[in-house]
């Protein structure tokens, strides 16, 4: 007969104390009693007692006063919380033209946010604009550096996900000879994730939409990509899967050299900005006059005028002919779209659905993702959560 492990090991308690954890994560907010997480865990009383008591010496719990038992001559419940500041954790969202970095405790809630504009090109300056806004972000969430447990961060480009350094990144000249793994363990001195942000995208609107198969999740604002969810699980390919915006539209010439790719430069915001003030220049006294952005196109759409009707038809035309090939490979349950582009509402998608329906055999559900721009920083926050949740409950 195999010898069993003796209570009271160190491996039992280590087993015990994860499994008491994970059931007060997945409680309610309010606290919870001790009598509920023994019939939560399957534990004894005893042995949810002593792991209750390591977690609160520890600072994974809370202990809050006891209340009076329900039961006449009952003892005084003892009640339990997460505490979320015992690892929070820190993502950021880097751009060529903004840096968006947050702080969220265990339970995901978000305790800082902090946006700022990158003024001058080029990575000597995009560093030391992250080193402020992670400054900046700290103070604010009231969290010290030496408390942060993980770091995620999105960035564009391609990046090896392996080791997290940046392969190609043409929209930020000399980023990809920066090692921002190293430079950003230096400042937090954890454990530090570098991703492409369309895939960081894919992991917030993956978890947004739990349990839905295969998800294409499009992160559509002044940049362009994609990210591959499949079964809860981000494909990553050889390492470019999602790149959509370097798909070339049919009938566009190829350019080499340029910073981004063809179907970005074809239909991301700016492009849209573009092509809306030149059918303004052909058309004047139209709703477009003085457009200065995406969404004061989809505004004029949506209040029918003609011409931001045909220039949202282009739109919608380009990215379904783009993307018809990658559903058809594919077959995905669902295009969520995120990002700036996001606003534009059943306008634009409307029009994408038509267009899909006829260049597919059976087309996906389009739909928007509730989170619009913060979706790349939301899936930073997401990776480093999961991954601090995956270090502390293994057994």
């Amino acid at each position: 007969m195999a010898r069993q492990p003796p209570t009271g090991t160190r491996v039992v308690r280590r087993i015990n104390t994860a499994t008491v954890l994970d059931a007060v994560r997945r409680g309610t907010a309010e606290p919870i009693r001790l009598t509920e997480l023994v019939e939560l865990t399957g534990l004894t009383r005893p042995t949810v007692a002593q792991a209750v008591d390591e977690l609160v010496e520890s600072g994974w719990l809370r202990q809050h006063a006891a209340v009076a038992s329900s039961h006449l001559g009952g003892r005084p419940a003892i009640r339990v919380s997460l505490n979320g500041r015992a690892a929070p954790v820190f993502g950021l969202d880097v751009g060529p033209h903004t840096v968006t970095a947050g702080v969220a405790d265990l339970a995901g809630e978000q305790l800082a946010v902090v946006r700022r504009s990158v003024r001058q090109r080029g990575a000597t300056h995009l560093l030391a604009v992250i080193g402020e806004v992670i400054t900046e972000t700290l103070a604010a969430a009231d969290v010290r550096v030496g408390d942060v447990a993980m770091a995620a961060v999105g960035t564009p480009g391609v990046v090896d996900g392996e080791n997290g350094r940046i392969l190609f990144a043409p929209s930020i000249p000399g980023w990809s000879d920066i090692n921002l793994v190293d430079h950003l363990r230096g400042i937090f001195g954890c454990p530090v994730r570098v991703e492409n942000d369309a895939n960081l995208a894919a992991v917030a609107v993956a978890h947004e939409h739990a349990g839905r198969g295969t998800l294409l999740a499009v992160q559509w604002g002044e940049r362009l990509g994609a990210g591959v969810v499949i079964d809860g699980r981000l494909h990553r390919g050889a390492g470019e899967a999602g790149e959509i915006g370097f798909i070339r539209p049919p009938g566009q010439p190829p350019r080499d050299g340029h910073d981004r790719g063809p179907l970005e430069r074809a239909i991301g915001a700016e492009a849209i900005t573009d092509l809306a003030r030149q059918a303004a220049a052909r058309h004047p006294g139209s709703g477009l006059d003085g457009v200065s952005d995406a969404a004061a196109v989809f505004t004029a759409a949506v209040a029918g005028d003609p011409v931001a009707l045909t220039v949202v038809e282009q739109v919608a035309t380009t990215f379904a002919e783009a993307i018809a090939p990658a559903v058809l490979v594919l077959s995905p349950d669902a295009i969520v779209i995120s990002g700036g582009v996001a606003r534009a509402g059943d306008i634009l998608l409307d029009a994408i659905r038509r267009h899909l329906e006829k260049l597919t055999l059976t087309p996906p559900t389009v739909e928007l993702s509730g989170l619009v721009e913060h979706t790349v920083l939301t899936g930073a926050l997401r990776m480093a959560l999961d991954r601090v949740w995956q270090h502390r409950l293994a057994t």
